[in-house]
């Protein structure tokens, strides 16, 4: 094969892997664009909605570092092609699904197919191109993808909602997932890692475990009692099986989570960092497409339409938070990307039902903005001073934070619902929901501020001797 031919095959590689983001990623606007048209079809309850985000995330999260693992040892083309494939089966599951517990499950299914696409798609780039401005060229355009995905997503839910069905939002994944799976197959080679760790299935079972039952709790609480012995019982359960995690990690030879990653204030600090944006963004996007519809009274497709300056927004914010990390370092983009938060969940506080247009979108601009400034200098702090060798694992914590802090935001978005708004949508919904949703967008307003003055600690001179620290004794 001729060098051209090479050089053409690894971006037809590229092309194959930012398909599968595209299908993940525009799942995460799509979903939220037709939570009410589910609500109707099924007479679910808001805590039931939840479930039906989180069902998805959690398990992304649960199984991020062991999907890779595995993908490492028995090849990462076959691991994709399997999580394209289960991605695929779970949307068009959840195209026929009958009740929210089908739903529920068909969303699990689906998450597993999730957690085998993204890290695994990755590594596969990281493998294909290995000139580093290539590479760096590569991964750039990966990241342009997960913006434009998000900005396609509300668009294509709303519209294809109203025209034909909520139903064919999650089918039109199969001639995607199709094309993918061709590409694949024609054009990506087989890798595996040289070096084969120990997957650590207890510590992932433990983590896992602690993640589901904390949102749990938090999305139950509301309906239970919060000291009802349900409640109790899954917060202590999360308490438990966290601290068992601790225990297994502190002991084994080869942790998937070296506990001693956490002396390095920017990866600690990352690892808060990805947990409070996403948070932010998860819970203020799943208020907002319900109020957008059912207390606004906005078709699917009226609702996609007004959140696509918050998409705009991350899609422009994206890239420029890369190119501030790489001429100004994190911490501007890390307090940017707070105050943008802070500022669109404030816009939100005094949400009526009457709110004029205008301010929404000034405040979905600020979030979009916000939220597409936090990523890059993540990944960064996360990274910033570890082993070369120990930097994909650190970029998969970041990950899995990510998709933790998600879960949390849809969790605690509903949590401070009344019993009134948790059961029933009627005509009194809209006060309900407006008073319930208020706290929440205070509490996001906090931690957009949270999110400025953690950039400012991760990056501060303390930080780098301490990531200097640990990178010396792994050596």
């Amino acid at each position: 094969m001729s060098e051209s031919e090479m050089h053409g095959r690894r971006w037809l590689i590229l092309a194959s892997c930012c398909l599968s983001l595209l299908l993940v990623m525009m799942d995460v606007t799509v979903v939220n664009v037709v939570l009410p048209s589910i609500r109707h079809a099924f007479g679910a309850g808001l805590s039931d909605l939840q479930w039906i985000v989180d069902a998805y995330t959690l398990v992304v999260a649960g199984l991020l570092m062991l999907a890779g693992s595995i993908a490492d040892r028995i090849g990462r083309r076959r691991v994709f092609l399997a999580g394209v494939t289960m991605f695929c089966a779970g949307s068009a599951l959840c195209g026929l699904a009958a009740s929210t517990g089908q739903m529920i499950a068909a969303r699990i299914f689906q998450g597993v197919g999730g957690a085998m696409m993204n890290p695994v798609a990755l590594s596969i780039i990281a493998n294909t191109f290995t000139d580093p401005r290539e590479r760096a060229r590569a991964i750039g355009i990966w990241g342009m993808m997960s913006g434009a995905a998000l900005a396609l997503g509300p668009m294509v839910g709303g519209f294809v909602s109203d025209w034909i069905g909520w139903r064919f939002v999650f089918w039109i994944n199969l001639p995607i997932g199709l094309v993918a799976l061709g590409m694949t197959l024609r054009f990506v080679p087989e890798s595996r890692s040289p070096e084969r760790s120990p997957l650590d299935l207890p510590a992932q079972g433990l983590a896992a475990v602690a993640a589901a039952s904390c949102v749990a709790a938090l999305i139950e609480g509301p309906d239970a009692g919060w000291l009802s012995p349900w409640t109790f019982c899954l917060a202590a359960l999360s308490f438990i099986a966290l601290a068992g995690f601790v225990v297994v990690e502190a002991t084994r030879a080869n942790p998937v989570l070296d506990l001693r990653f956490f002396r390095s204030i920017p990866f600690a600090s990352a690892t808060v960092l990805a947990v409070l944006c996403f948070a932010i963004f998860s819970s203020l996007l799943f208020l907002n497409t319900i109020y957008l519809q059912d207390v606004r009274g906005f078709l699917p497709r009226q609702a996609g339409l007004m959140l696509m300056p918050l998409a705009v927004a991350i899609t422009v914010g994206a890239p420029l938070s890369g190119r501030l990390v790489a001429t100004r370092g994190a911490r501007l983009p890390l307090v940017l990307s707070g105050i943008g938060l802070c500022l669109g969940a404030l816009l939100m506080t005094g949400l009526t039902a009457g709110t004029p247009e205008w301010q929404l979108v000034l405040a979905y601009l600020l979030m979009g903005g916000g939220f597409g400034l936090c990523n890059a200098p993540i990944t960064n702090a996360a990274v910033s001073g570890m082993p070369r060798r120990r930097a994909g694992l650190a970029a998969a914590i970041a990950s899995t934070s990510r998709q933790i802090g998600a879960s949390l935001g849809v969790a605690v978005a509903g949590s401070v619902r009344s019993g009134r708004v948790a059961t029933h949508f009627t005509d009194g919904f809209a006060d309900g929901f407006l008073a319930a949703a208020h706290p929440v967008f205070w509490l996001a307003a906090l931690l957009g501020v949270a999110v400025s003055l953690c950039g400012f600690i991760a990056t501060g001179r303390r930080a780098r001797e301490s990531a200097e620290r640990i990178a010396a004794g792994f050596s």
